[in-house]
């Protein structure tokens, strides 16, 4: 079997994407721990006690930890990606919250009542558990359709802020949208969630280009207008990736049609 290739992927839909896969037995678990751990030196779990899963609270390996999640119910695994103001992909409670918010992504362990945020120490991520509640989510279709809209509008904006003057790699990157890098899902996940997490990478990454430095803005009214103006798309983008990597919101499969 071929490994997984590397991905630009956060960790959180990374372990989304192959976790769910492996639950529902579409690849074992050696192709699940390359795909997570990429270039790391390894990812373990932590906290797994203190949200009543027994052990004795210390880290343990990720194998072990997938495992004892699994035991406990589990059925998948949802990817969060909030930002201040929009808690996306989370429902609860506060703990969870806070520390998703803190590094900007997590994971909802589906039927097990449980969150897991990665913290990252140098090579190492630690996986700490939490107690999580039922979060809702935009649909792919929903998200689809607004990653397309504020790809029109930041588009309209940026032009008529003349984004190729103080970006021009931003606007390249806008006027080339179908020149992204390939992504690659694992067996389970529906290919339109695999292209529309593409998207939204796309669309993040081109607002973290943009908001690189200030480009020559002159005035903090030209900085906030540049800034405005790429908001909806951040939003979007990361809407986008939580819906692509929440199996929660997926579309059913496809009937094989091999079969018919």
């Amino acid at each position: 079997m071929d490994l997984p290739a590397r991905t630009p992927l956060p960790a959180s839909a990374r372990l989304a994407w192959w976790g769910t896969s492996w639950l529902r037995g579409h690849a074992v678990v050696d192709l699940v721990l390359d795909a997570l751990i990429g270039d790391d030196a390894t990812h373990v779990v932590a906290g797994l006690a203190d949200v009543g899963l027994g052990g004795d609270g210390g880290a343990e390996s990720l194998v072990a930890g997938l495992a004892r999640l699994r035991v406990a119910g589990a059925t998948g695994f949802g990817a969060a990606f909030p930002a201040e103001g929009d808690p996306v992909g989370l429902g609860g409670p506060v703990g969870f919250n806070d520390a998703a918010l803190d590094v900007g992504e997590a994971v909802v362990v589906l039927d097990a009542g449980i969150g897991l945020v990665p913290r990252r120490v140098g090579a190492v991520v630690t996986w700490m558990a939490y107690r999580a509640e039922r979060r809702q989510l935009p649909d792919v279709g929903e998200a689809d359709r607004a990653l397309r809209a504020a790809l029109t509008q930041t588009a309209d904006a940026l032009a008529a802020l003349d984004v190729a003057r103080w970006r021009p790699e931003v606007a390249d990157r806008m006027l080339n949208l179908r020149h992204r890098a390939p992504l690659t899902g694992p067996a389970g996940v529906p290919p339109r969630c695999v292209e529309l997490a593409a998207r939204g990478l796309q669309a993040v990454e081109i607002v973290e280009l943009a908001l690189e430095d200030d480009g020559g803005a002159v005035s903090a009214w030209e900085i906030e207008q540049r800034r405005t103006a790429l908001r909806p798309l951040e939003r979007a983008g990361r809407r986008a990736l939580v819906a692509a990597t929440s199996p929660e919101v997926w579309p059913p499969p496809e009937p094989d049609t091999l079969d018919s």
